[in-house]
């Protein structure tokens, strides 16, 4: 037990340092860690879990509790949390102090800016990397890109393509 506890803290503490955008933008390497490196979950348990965590109310850090609960029970919920949590939080807050000593300085101007398109594409690789995970076939794939070109081309309210979508993969259910 102590064993995987130790894995999981490894595993998550060292994504917090690169995790730029949050949870989601992790999304493909917590994937891969989980289902791929350590085998702790399923492609079906992980995007479960996934569900679970962006129903609930709250911040989407939630994915990390529920796999540390899968994993190792209420001692593997607070490593994983604490893990993903602690380093993040503590460099955040040392490099907020610096930006806003020095948020005059080019290099910091230029630093801030650079983040910008890297947090925009890990948020769209966890996309993709979702949609490998659970479309398995042409509806839900169809279902997929046309709520992220909903998404992407309206300003509205992106539950109108959620609940379209849930709409069109039960009658599509019903249908085969």
């Amino acid at each position: 037990m102590n064993g995987v506890l130790v894995d999981l803290a490894r595993t998550f503490a060292a994504l917090s340092l690169v995790s730029i955008g949050g949870i989601n933008a992790l999304l493909p390497e917590i994937h891969r860690q989980v289902v791929v490196v350590h085998g702790w979950m399923t492609d079906t348990a992980f995007a479960n879990a996934f569900a679970i965590a962006n129903a609930s109310p709250g911040p989407n850090v939630i994915l990390v509790s529920l796999i540390g609960w899968e994993v190792a029970g209420l001692a593997g919920l607070l490593v994983a949390t604490l893990a993903i949590l602690i380093p993040s939080c503590t460099l955040a807050y040392f490099a907020s102090h610096a930006i806003m000593r020095w948020s005059d300085r080019p290099a910091v101007v230029l630093l801030r800016d650079a983040l910008v398109p890297v947090a925009l594409g890990l948020m769209l690789a966890s996309g993709v990397s979702m949609m490998r995970t659970v479309d398995r076939d042409a509806v839900t794939v169809v279902i997929s890109l046309a709520t992220a070109a909903f998404v992407y081309t309206t300003k509205r309210n992106p539950l109108w393509a959620l609940a379209s979508g849930a709409i069109v993969n039960v009658a599509a259910l019903h249908l085969s």
